[in-house]
């Protein structure tokens, strides 16, 4: 499946739903969401996997659960059974914030989820609570033990470079590479709630190379790939640096989202949506309404020129 600029669009971000079982800063707001979503404004399981089912026809064959937190949402462990059903699907994983992964490891690895990101920006228990609004971080630590030990690897460390927050822990996050975990630096991008955060508190990536002195540049044939990786000399796990900010990576862009109340969304940085839900629910032709949104993404974002999208992370998907 390819889009009107000749990328071959093969990867899908399923967002379950947009609840989330932490309020980091960066993401919700402090009370949570305002106008929470009811059961009719989701997509129904069915509709996810007739969906989910439609883009695997055209060509989809890598999929990512995410949320909000995907793991509170019921039903979830036979939706990615079902999904890892269907035969031309290659790799499917998921993103989470770990708080409910210790239980649900087994389950997701049974159920057919490869590997797991997790999304954590510091291993301080303290100041994991404040950037979380009170999580616990004993929780996740325990969870990536957990999908270390039921083989949901290689884990990926997710973790948004903050100033003056966690610029100080870039050896010791650096340093999980040595236990085989691949931890990746993201740079805070100004999406929805974070817009005014990311103003005051953005941090380059290039501040990771200057810190790790001795980090290896490692080759790899995934071209679209958002993340350069390095890696310290005889270190299994990679050190990913991911610059939506600094370095556009649109060229080689082969990803697609669609939200959890069935928008398809071709770009995350634009506020252009395609809505499927309606489209299943007036019983329109999903397959061609589908092939017209691919060859409608966008060439690239506009960050550099403060072109911001207003929907936060945990309603588009993350």
């Amino acid at each position: 499946m390819l889009d009107s600029f000749g990328r071959r669009i093969n990867y899908l971000r399923v967002s379950l739903t947009d609840r989330c079982n932490l309020r980091c800063k960066y993401c919700m707001p402090e009370k949570g969401i305002d106008n929470k979503l009811s059961h009719d404004d989701l997509l129904t399981l069915e509709e996810l996997y007739l969906l989910i089912e439609k883009f695997v026809d055209l060509g989809i064959d890598k999929i990512r659960f995410t949320g909000g937190e995907p793991l509170v949402r019921k039903g979830i462990i036979n939706l990615i059974k079902e999904v890892n059903g269907l035969e031309k699907v290659r790799e499917l994983t998921l993103t989470t914030n770990g708080l409910l992964l210790k239980d649900m490891a087994q389950s997701l690895k049974d159920a057919g989820i490869n590997r797991v990101n997790i999304s954590l920006d510091t291993l301080n228990p303290d100041k994991y609570h404040e950037i979380t609004r009170g999580g616990d971080i004993s929780l996740v630590l325990d969870g990536i033990e957990e999908a270390m030990k039921v083989g949901l690897t290689p884990i990926k460390i997710n973790t948004v470079l903050i100033g003056g927050f966690n610029e100080d822990e870039i050896s010791n996050l650096v340093d999980l590479t040595r236990k085989g975990i691949d931890v990746r630096f993201i740079e805070l991008m100004p999406i929805g709630e974070a817009m005014d955060f990311a103003e005051d508190k953005f941090v380059s990536n290039r501040k990771v190379l200057d810190v790790i002195r001795d980090l290896v540049p490692v080759e790899t044939e995934d071209i679209s790939s958002p993340a350069v990786y390095y890696r310290l000399p005889d270190v299994e796990g990679k050190v990913g640096i991911i610059n939506p900010i600094s370095c556009k990576f649109c060229n080689n862009c082969n990803r697609i989202r669609l939200t959890s109340t069935g928008k398809l969304k071709t770009c995350l940085h634009s506020n252009r949506e395609i809505d499927l839900k309606a489209a299943i629910r007036n019983n329109e032709n999903i397959g061609e309404v589908i092939k017209e949104g691919i060859l409608s993404k966008e060439e690239s974002h506009h960050l550099e020129d403060r072109e911001y999208i207003y929907r936060n992370m945990n309603q588009i998907g993350g």
